[in-house]
Parts: structure tokens; sequence; C-alpha cells
């Protein structure tokens, strides 16, 4: 058999000529508010969206604390035969993107004329799951679990029932990076655009809000049992903090290369000008210092900005001993002592998991467009580490045209987005 050698190669790349990527629409379904302007005003005046739910404690929970979010009625919206195969976070996802789109002054004509992609950030469907077993245990029957069962169970339910509904025909996939699956979404996007292998992409996450899904999270003693005051039981960066909250719900940006948002009269809202990551290669539920260290500088270097041109920076610090310590040491080591505003916005908002890295996004743009800082709220005692951080515990008034916004996961994913005002 004789051998096959390349002599020679040649390749056309894009690399070299970085697309700009811009947001030109934003939808969010969440504990603060299902519009943009309820949001902007829960953050300003430090709502909490965290509650006592009692019927985890029936179940049997150590904490029965949570985000409250509304589920949404789609029975005017959407008939059954595309209801049936959407579990909890679809719901949520799709209003968020049925907003998203409306501001990007997006209809289903372009969506039918163009191939728009989907890049949507969810780690688990876990109450679909135990539902159908449970009606398969129940009636010792598979045949009585449901048609759309299998549809509603799968990761990527997502993204598959989004892609339907929308009849989107770019990337269809679904990022499952933990709590940083959000946040990787919007990176991952903005790559995808920046190369040229798309013009508009659909991204965001999801995160149902049940019992089910957050049972044994319960069971490892992850979250805060502060349950006699909710609203005061998410307490970021805080000395007292015992744990985090639970929360959920669903948020979408869409991502639009530059001159093709400014072609077709886009509203440009803010642009993504650096997505870092990385992984800590350690522990699977313990994070460290130098994982998150290497996101951040990364990207801050592929952002191209000083460190002084970051104006605000949304910490994922979820009210944990060990997370909360090790990225306020990842936040000195890389931006120094109280040079920039810190908050966690999930003081308000508890954890919203595989949402959080889009809704912090969401979050931080309404801020800048509105000058101002949400607070972080519970925030009274620093700790050794916290104390050398910049962080108000109430809102301040503050302009600011760019920000940095962490996003940690188990298992050790990393991912930090550097984005600014347009």
């Amino acid at each position: 058999m004789k051998r096959v050698v390349i002599t020679g190669m040649g390749i056309w790349s894009c690399l070299g000529i970085m697309k700009r990527v811009v947001i030109t629409g934003m939808g969010i379904w969440s504990c603060l508010g299902v519009t943009l302007d309820e949001v902007r005003d829960s953050l300003y005046s430090g709502k909490s969206g965290i509650v006592l739910d009692q019927a985890r404690k029936e179940m049997g929970f150590r904490s029965g604390l949570t985000s409250y979010v509304p589920l949404p009625d789609l029975k005017k919206e959407l008939p059954r035969a595309q209801r049936v195969y959407m579990p909890e976070p679809a719901l949520y996802a799709y209003c968020a993107t049925r907003d998203a789109l409306a501001q990007a002054k997006i209809d289903q004509d372009y969506l039918d004329a163009h191939e728009v992609g989907l890049l949507y950030g969810n780690d688990s469907t876990a109450k679909a799951v135990y539902d159908s077993i449970a009606k398969i245990r129940e009636k010792n029957d598979t045949m009585l679990c449901g048609s759309g069962a299998i549809f509603q169970s799968m990761n990527s339910t997502v993204t598959m029932n989004l892609g339907v509904i929308f009849h989107l025909k770019g990337i269809n996939l679904t990022v499952s990076g933990a709590c940083a699956s959000g946040s990787h979404a919007i990176g991952l996007g903005a790559l995808l655009i920046q190369n040229g292998l798309q013009d508009m992409v659909v991204c965001g996450g999801a995160q149902e809000v049940n019992p089910e899904a957050t049972g044994s999270f319960d069971g490892i003693s992850a979250f805060s049992t502060r349950e006699e005051a909710p609203a005061k039981a998410s307490r970021p960066f805080d000395r007292d903090r015992d744990g985090l909250v639970p929360g959920g719900g669903a948020a979408t940006v869409i991502l639009e290369e530059y001159e093709h948002a400014v072609k077709r009269g886009a509203p440009i809202i803010a642009e993504v000008l650096g997505y870092g990551f990385s992984a800590n290669g350690d522990h699977i539920s313990s994070p460290n210092v130098d994982g998150p260290a290497r996101s951040l500088e990364m990207a801050i270097q592929r952002a191209g900005v000083g460190l002084k041109e970051i104006g605000y920076v949304n910490a994922h610090a979820t009210s944990t001993h060990v997370g909360d310590a090790n990225e306020a040491k990842a936040l000195l080591r890389v931006l120094g002592e109280k040079t920039v505003p810190i908050t966690s916005t999930k003081s308000q908002t508890g954890h919203e998991m595989w949402m959080a890295g889009a809704s912090e996004v969401i979050y931080s743009i309404l801020m800048m467009k509105n000058d101002f800082i949400a607070g972080n709220i519970n925030f009274e005692n620093p700790d050794e580490d916290s104390c050398h951080l910049l962080i108000p515990a109430a809102t301040i008034s503050a302009h600011f045209d760019t920000f940095l916004s962490n996003s940690f996961g188990f298992g050790g994913t990393n991912s930090t987005l550097i984005i600014r005002n347009v």
C-alpha cells in the first residue's frame, strides 16, 4: 500500500479580521420581574425574590428557601401540540426569547428567511424525568408516560423547543456547563459571530424552579437555612453567609454581527468585547483561585481593555463560604484592592444556576443603561477576603460603560464576559 502525504496546505481565515458582536435584544423571566422594566425597578429598589416554600419542608428538605418565579400560562399563545413537549425551563425560555426577538425587531418572516443560530444554557431537566418515571412506576406501563415525556426530559429540550417554535435554522446547541452554562452560551455565540460563522445567534440560559430539581443539592447542605427571614438569606461575600438559595427562570440575549445589525436598523444595546474561560482541573465541587483568575485574565486580554475601563463587576458569588472566598481572592489578584464596585445580584435573586450567566448580563446592562449599581444586599460584615473588595451594600448612582460578569460551575468550569455600552 502506497503512503499518501500532504505536501501543501492553504486556508482562508477571518480570524485576523474579527467581526464585532453586539446585543440587539433582551428578554427575561425572573423572580425580579417578567419585563425589563420590572427587573430594572427591582434591582434599583433592592427587592428580594426569595421566599419560603413550605412544600419543600413537607418533602423533607433541610431548607425550604427558593426564589419565586411565576409559571407562564401559554395556552392562548401556543397550541397544545407544541406545549406538550415543553418542560418548565422551556416555558420560561420561550417567554424570554419571544420578548428578546421583539426588542430586536425580529419577526417570524425574518427568522424564516435567514439562518439564525441558537445556543442556550441548560444542564438538567429534572422534574420531567422524575414525573415520567413516577408515572411508569404507578401505571406499570411505559405507554402511559406521555408522548412528550422524552422530549421534555432531554437536556437539549430548551434548544429543541425554541428551534422548532421559532423555525431557527442556524446552529442549534445546548450548552451544558453547570452554573456557567448561560455565560458560556453567550461567549460561544460571540465567537461564532466574530469568526463569520453566523450573523445572528439567540443565546441564553434557563433553570427550572421546583423541588425535584434541587433535592439532591439540598442533600449536600449547600442551601441557606435562614428561613426566618427569606429576604436576608442570600448574603454573598458577607461573613455570616450560610449557603446559597436556589432560583431560576430564563434570560435571552440576541447577539448579532455589528454591520448586519446596522444594515437592518436594529437597536444596538451593547457590545460583547471579551470572553474568557478556563477549567480548575481540581475538585468537582470546591472551587479554587487559579481557575477563575485565568478566566478573568483571558477575558480582559481578549477584550483589549485596561483595568481602569471596567466600571462594574457582577460577581458569581453565590453565598457559599469557599466559593465567595476564592472568587474574592481571584478578583483581588487580577483587579487589585478596592478598584471597582463589585456586587453579586444573587443577593436578590438567589442562585439562578444554569440561567445565571445570561440573566446577570441583562441585570448588568440594565444598571449600565440607567446609571446605577444595585447593592449587594445583606452585606453587613466583610470577611478576611471580601474586606479587600469595594462592595456597596445598597444601590449607588454610578455611570459606567464597561462591565465584567463572572460565572463559575461544578466541575471547575469558568466563564467571564466583558461587555461595553453602545
